[in-house]
């Protein structure tokens, strides 16, 4: 793949009332899939960056995921970054943001889904993240009695 293609910016739907994208998907990181040309964010959650601690686990638990199934995205009128944002579905109805929150790979982000998936969060998940990027920052003393 070409950095041009790496890098491609979010495009939005074909036709401006369109809501909704579907196909298949390429995992961009752990809260970004494209479908087709369009970059999207998940909606209400935060995943680690690949360069992160966890993040290349979360890109991979995300792949997984998405294997093989077409994806529905319900487009949200805001923009994240260079991304649209959307509620992404499996053909089953799993919601994309929930699962992820549910396997540790994502957390829940508040201030953008209200609390929506904080309840699926293993516990001690947040301390886990944090941890991992003091330890990444050397920040070891921290964690010592």
């Amino acid at each position: 793949m070409s950095s041009t293609q790496r890098h491609q910016p979010a495009q939005a739907p074909a036709h401006p009332h369109e809501t909704t994208l579907t196909g298949k998907c390429y995992v961009v990181d752990g809260d970004t899939i494209r479908i087709g040309k369009v970059n999207i964010r998940l909606a209400g959650v935060d995943a680690p960056e690949l360069e992160h601690p966890w993040g290349k686990k979360a890109k991979w638990e995300l792949v997984n995921l998405c294997k093989g199934q077409i994806i529905t995205a319900e487009i949200e009128p805001d923009l994240s970054y260079d991304r649209l944002v959307a509620t992404c579905f499996l053909p089953d109805g799993r919601d994309l943001s929930a699962e992820m929150v549910r396997s540790g790979m994502a957390l829940d982000w508040p201030k953008f889904s209200g609390g929506k998936y904080q309840h699926l969060e293993p516990e001690g998940v947040r301390k886990k993240y944090w941890k991992a990027a003091a330890r990444q920052r050397g920040h070891m003393h921290v964690f010592h009695k």
